[in-house]
């Protein structure tokens, strides 16, 4: 099954030619080859999501998340920041679309939350390389794929100590799937549906601002790591570890800034940090007495 890009949607519909690759070559720390093949997607893909970290930390603060690449890259790599998925895959696709990649976009339905019907607002991506098609996804934090996972593979693709599946249901329906100790669990389920940048726009709209968005109303950082995944979500700080063990602990609002740096790579102005303990952390005084 492999994927093609239409003539009339979109190569360059990702804005490839506006991405400084260097600058993000040297974000991500890939100095591996270039040439549009399955090894070059996996390592990109790979490097991605070790070094940009998803969060929502300007959704928590009330402030517009804009989707244009110059935004995404000024944030993303210039500022050394992270992001969520419509940011995270944006900028993954324009890279991917820079060094000759076809990409194309999918809307995914979130399936972590139990029986819980959730609307379409996860965006993804599939990649041709390599005569496959591959799910390439670095924006579904912690618990996302650390390389792409290829559309045809039966049963379990290995990614180091961690596993996922390619599961398929009714009506082109596919769902990745993550394996943990208690069995495959559901991440995400996407359509075969083709879906454009300008689609994101929308989604994005619904995530950063909708009262019951995953997104507003509190702080979710997360990172997805070789041996150890991290996720702190208002002020609990949750571990899942490559041997199946998991951690959680209550975060206070003095270790905010030193937790952001240290476990996820995130330095924020002094002014921001102060905004988001006053805000989820009500009652507590920042600044001098």
């Amino acid at each position: 099954m492999i994927v093609r890009t239409d003539d009339d949607g979109g190569r360059g519909m990702w804005s490839g030619d506006e991405l400084d690759l260097d600058a993000y070559l040297e974000r991500i720390g890939y100095a591996g080859p270039l040439e549009p093949t399955a090894e070059t997607l996996a390592g990109v893909h790979r490097a991605h999501v070790t070094s940009v970290p998803f969060e929502n930390l300007d959704v928590a603060l009330g402030r517009p998340v804009p989707l244009d690449l110059p935004s995404v890259q000024d944030k993303l790599v210039r500022r050394r920041r992270g992001g969520y998925c419509y940011e995270q895959n944006s900028l993954l696709a324009a890279a991917l679309e820079r060094l000759g990649f076809e990409v194309a976009g999918r809307g995914a339905r979130n399936r972590t939350r139990g029986a819980e019907l959730t609307p379409v607002t996860h965006a993804v991506l599939v990649v041709a390389a390599g005569g496959r098609s591959w799910l390439a996804d670095a924006g579904f934090g912690h618990q996302g794929p650390l390389e792409p996972v290829p559309l045809d593979a039966p049963g379990e693709v290995r990614q180091g100590p961690w596993t996922y599946g390619i599961g398929r249901e009714d009506d082109g329906i596919l769902v990745l799937r993550m394996l943990r100790d208690e069995g495959w669990r559901d991440l995400y389920a996407f359509a075969p549906q083709r879906t454009y940048a300008v689609d994101l726009v929308p989604m994005n709209h619904y995530s950063s601002t909708h009262p019951r968005s995953h997104f507003t109303g509190q702080i979710v950082v997360q990172r997805a790591g070789e041996e150890l995944r991290a996720a702190l979500v208002r002020d609990t700080l949750t571990e899942l570890r490559a041997d199946g063990s998991t951690g959680r602990r209550a975060v206070g609002p003095a270790e905010l800034a030193g937790l952001l740096a240290r476990e996820f790579g995130i330095e924020l102005p002094e002014a921001d940090t102060a905004e988001l303990v006053g805000t989820y952390w009500p009652g507590v005084r920042t600044g001098p007495r």
